[in-house]
């Protein structure tokens, strides 16, 4: 089996997780399959060590200068993270090798703030890009030639990947794994490390709760805390209003001026995305998710998945889950 050289670049003020997720994934890739089908090489600028917050500190393998003035081919190169990524500083000393690297390598992709380090090298003119959601702005205004998608958990163009924030950079790292390996092996090492195989990078970087404002109203406010976990209960508008101990003209009214959205919107999202995970996680049938959920019959839920997520609730759980793997599971003591 052929094995990729993937280039992990970390600078001062890097986020630790940032490059943890991927790094797991990749090495859980390697165990998976028995054999090193990534060599995992970290860089930083002059090859020093890192401090980390806490007085922690983290080492790396190789000069960042080193390896860009070398002629070996790299697979995947990752940029991290970090708060280092908003210092100009930090950013430029890295930024300045990239091109030497990124023509090298098959792909250039970064997690969180490491696009603003891609975008300073020049790397992602031209391209679709995402990175945090508090960062997007930033991006759009700093680097006007790079498309900035911020509703996206990643983005893939040509040979650019970039991702939303930390556990995003998981989610890119086991798409790659998808296109290198296979769905089989990205779907097992989504199961061993407990995660959801989820979000092609088509959906949006926040749960609905996170993506709603926040009511000012106590009340309201509370409503929208307790409905996640009560999705099967009369939610009805003289239900809530009841709750809220409102009238139900005057919640209504409320609920959507203060969160942006209606509260049958807003149930339909979160009845969405809950349905969403049992689908990815178990092996209910679609009709008793959607009793979960709060529908009364799959046929609901059908054709809300089918105007929400464009597909059906069968090839949605067809694409994002499958069955027992046949690898041995990964020790992860």
């Amino acid at each position: 089996m052929l094995t990729r050289t993937v280039v992990l670049v970390v600078y001062d003020g890097f986020q630790l997780l940032d490059l943890a997720g991927p790094l797991d994934v990749l090495a859980a890739a390697n165990y998976a399959v028995g054999t090193p089908a990534y060599r995992l090489i970290t860089v930083s600028p002059g090859g020093r060590s890192i401090e980390l917050p806490g007085g922690a500190s983290f080492a790396v393998d190789q000069a960042l200068e080193q390896l860009a003035a070398t002629t070996d081919a790299i697979d995947t190169l990752l940029v991290v993270g970090g708060m280092g990524a908003f210092v100009p500083k930090t950013s430029s000393e890295v930024a300045r090798q990239l091109p030497a690297l990124a023509r090298r390598s098959q792909r250039i992709t970064s997690v969180c703030a490491g696009a603003l380090v891609l975008a300073a090298a020049g790397l992602l003119n031209g391209y679709r890009a995402t990175t945090h959601w508090g960062a997007c702005d930033h991006l759009a205004r700093a680097f006007p030639l790079v498309t900035v998608e911020s509703d996206r958990i990643f983005v893939h163009d040509r040979n650019r990947w970039t991702s939303a924030g930390v556990s995003a950079g998981i989610d890119m790292a086991l798409a790659l794994v998808e296109a290198d390996l296979g769905t089989e092996i990205a779907q097992f090492i989504a199961r061993q490390l407990v995660i959801f195989v989820r979000r092609a990078g088509g959906q949006e970087q926040h749960s609905a709760q996170l993506r709603s404002q926040p009511a000012r109203t106590p009340s309201i406010r509370a409503v929208q805390q307790w409905l996640p976990e009560h999705l099967a209960e009369d939610l009805t508008i003289a239900a809530l209003a009841s709750r809220a101990g409102m009238s139900e003209r005057t919640f209504a009214r409320t609920f959507r001026a203060e969160t942006g959205a209606t509260p049958a919107q807003f149930i339909e999202t979160l009845r969405v995305e809950a349905a969403r995970g049992l689908l990815e996680s178990t092996d209910l049938t679609v009709d008793a998710i959607a009793r979960i959920v709060g529908y009364k019959h799959g046929k609901t839920l059908h054709r809300v998945i089918a105007r929400r997520l464009s597909t059906t609730p069968d090839r949605y759980r067809q694409r994002y889950t499958t069955t027992a793997a046949t690898h041995p599971p990964i020790n992860l003591m």
